[in-house]
């Protein structure tokens, strides 16, 4: 995938508006940000260390931005990021990213939740902040992220998402909360498919679907409305097998209506042995495309990239679980500066963990400058 391009990103923050008072800005808008990008692409995950890496990388940061008064403090950078819409922030990004995007074609984008366990604030009665994002599994992008209202849950703050994406030709895969018959609308309205999980949620659906596969494991439907596909790992001590069903018969789905161009049911039979203890699994989705087993099973298998690829390395590489950025605008922004990073140090083609790519950028400003991949020259534009 291509670089993205530094003028493309200056066009698309332009727009960012800036919180602060005219008369009391002693810092341009976009300095703050590329730097804060930079900062957290070297290993910084608090303000603090952000402030930190400002004043050590001064003369550096000079080469290609304005810094009228030298680098901002940890304290601008926490207030100017609390005050920063986290709409309006994560629409320039998104913007950029979706940008860089088309170019390529988006071919599946996986979509899950992830709460930041630390983030809650006891005194101002918030919990913690729970994020939904959008995943592109073949490019390791986010595309987009929006916060779950308080007293709310993941199938309010789905179709927010949805409706920030472009998904003409995309297959969506999202787990048992999003399977909902609007959300599968809304993601055939905007042009894309979809692959639900189905558990008990949907109980009538549930019911529909392991009648259906039994049906086909009997060998009661026509053989052409029946595909199947099998998966082999090993390693470490542990063995996987995997079955993937799918079938492309609907009739057995009695609400089959109301779910938009529903072609397909399936069923992920998955056995583990790991020393000498095996156990055993059946995960059953529907989905609106007609396509083999094989790649209903590619697909399923790439929605835990987001697990891996994203929320994992989001906790293990950069602590955001243990972040304690309890103001929301702030910890939203941050959130994103973090996802921003993960997608960056992923098109660097270096085969260095994502730690290590974060270590080396700390301490080398020409190696940090490949990862940014332009985004420090914005000040060239």
């Amino acid at each position: 995938m291509a670089n993205p391009n530094p003028a493309s990103i200056k066009k698309h923050f332009r727009g960012l508006k800036d919180p602060r008072l005219r008369r009391r800005r002693r810092h341009e808008l976009l300095d703050i940000i590329v730097i804060a990008i930079c900062a957290v692409i070297g290993d910084c995950d608090t303000w603090e260390d952000i402030g930190v890496f400002a004043k050590k990388r001064q003369d550096w940061f000079r080469r290609f931005l304005a810094l009228p008064h030298g680098v901002p403090s940890a304290d601008t950078f926490s207030r100017v990021f609390s005050r920063l819409d986290p709409d309006a922030f994560a629409a320039c990004f998104r913007s950029w990213i979706q940008a860089v995007s088309t170019a390529v074609g988006l071919a599946h984008v996986a979509i899950d939740g992830k709460t930041l366990r630390h983030s809650s604030d006891r005194t101002a009665g918030l919990g913690p902040l729970h994020l939904v994002s959008a995943w592109a599994t073949e490019q390791c992008l986010t595309l987009g992220q929006v916060a779950v209202a308080s007293k709310s849950n993941e199938i309010t703050a789905i179709p927010r998402l949805l409706a920030l994406l472009d998904l003409h030709g995309a297959l969506v895969t999202i787990d048992a909360m999003g399977c909902q018959k609007e959300i599968a609308a809304q993601i055939v309205a905007g042009g894309g498919d979809y692959v639900l999980t189905v558990k008990e949620n949907q109980g009538h659906l549930l019911d529909d679907i392991r009648a259906t596969v039994a049906q086909a494991l009997d060998g009661q439907l026509p053989p052409e409305q029946v595909d199947q596909y099998t998966t082999k790992e090993r390693g470490h001590g542990r063995r996987e097998e995997r079955t993937y069903v799918v079938i492309h018969n609907v009739e057995g789905i009695r609400d089959r209506a109301l779910w938009r161009q529903l072609t397909t049911v399936g069923m992920c039979y998955s056995e583990r042995t790991v020393n000498g203890r095996t156990s055993a699994e059946a995960r059953y989705f529907i989905g609106s495309r007609r396509q083999q087993a094989k790649r209903y099973g590619k697909a399923l298998r790439n929605h835990w990239g987001i697990e891996n690829n994203l929320h994992w390395q989001l906790d293990m590489t950069f602590d955001e679980d243990a972040s304690r950025i309890h103001e929301r605008n702030a910890a939203q922004n941050f959130a994103w500066l973090r996802r921003i990073a993960v997608s960056l140090l992923k098109q660097h083609e270096g085969k260095m963990s994502l730690r290590g790519k974060r270590k080396a950028a700390a301490l080398d400003t020409a190696f940090l400058e490949e990862i940014a991949c332009g985004t420090t020259k914005l000040g060239n534009g």
